[in-house]
């Protein structure tokens, strides 16, 4: 029986960092559930900007957030107005759930994503869209692969479709790969994502694999 274990979680400390970047034991719980409402809110008000991820850095009096982005214009607006509106709507969020006012001064910047196509998240969220307008789920597939691989980077790619597709009484998984994918390899760069389509017949989940590359450490040479 197969183990599954998420590729990005499997590969922390090494070649993927982690997503919040913080130590407080005191606080512990109260900023681990700032910083989920936080990535919540972002991910469905501004989830036509295509982002790739929101990183967290906390520092003693101040949060800083940091959104990666394909389409960075539709967040910033006009002059900037689009961030200053999106802190204060963040921190009447935060108030509305924690019933406590944000003390923390909160910066928010917007860094634009190069070569989306191989964003796992990007590529999930579009695939997402597709399903929710009816499209036929084996184009999805074949499409989305297509454009994966035609990105110079990468060496390998996974899609997989699970759940009522095509409105089908029985749920079944449907997927397509091209490439290699080593997901036992530790050194192995694997952007992996997934991400859930919500259709009239029930829920579509959508699961994204781009290998990259191998990433080696070079060895220092000892002196003599």
């Amino acid at each position: 029986m197969g183990q599954k274990v998420n590729p990005v979680a499997f590969r922390l400390g090494g070649v993927q960092n982690w997503k919040s970047r913080w130590f407080n034991k005191s606080k512990y719980k109260q900023f681990l559930q700032e910083d989920f409402l936080i990535r919540e809110f972002l991910s469905k008000k501004i989830a036509k900007a295509g982002i790739d991820k929101i990183e967290i850095e906390r520092f003693s009096n101040s949060i800083n957030v940091i959104i990666n982005a394909a389409r960075p214009g539709l967040i910033i607006g006009r002059g900037g107005s689009g961030i200053e509106d999106l802190k204060k709507e963040i921190k009447q969020f935060l108030f509305r759930k924690m019933r406590s006012v944000l003390k923390s001064e909160l910066r928010l910047s917007v860094e634009e994503v190069k070569g989306a196509e191989s964003r796992a998240a990007v590529v999930a969220q579009n695939m997402v869209e597709q399903i929710e307008k009816r499209m036929p789920f084996r184009r999805v597939l074949k499409q989305t692969l297509e454009r994966i691989m035609q990105s110079k980077d990468v060496q390998g790619a996974k899609v997989m479709l699970g759940g009522r597709l095509d409105g089908n009484e029985i749920a079944r998984r449907e997927w397509l790969s091209k490439g290699k994918i080593p997901l036992q390899t530790l050194r192995a760069d694997i952007d992996y994502a997934q991400a859930t389509a919500f259709t009239t017949y029930g829920t579509v989940g959508v699961k994204v694999w781009i290998f990259k590359k191998e990433e080696f450490k070079k060895e220092e040479k000892n002196k003599i």
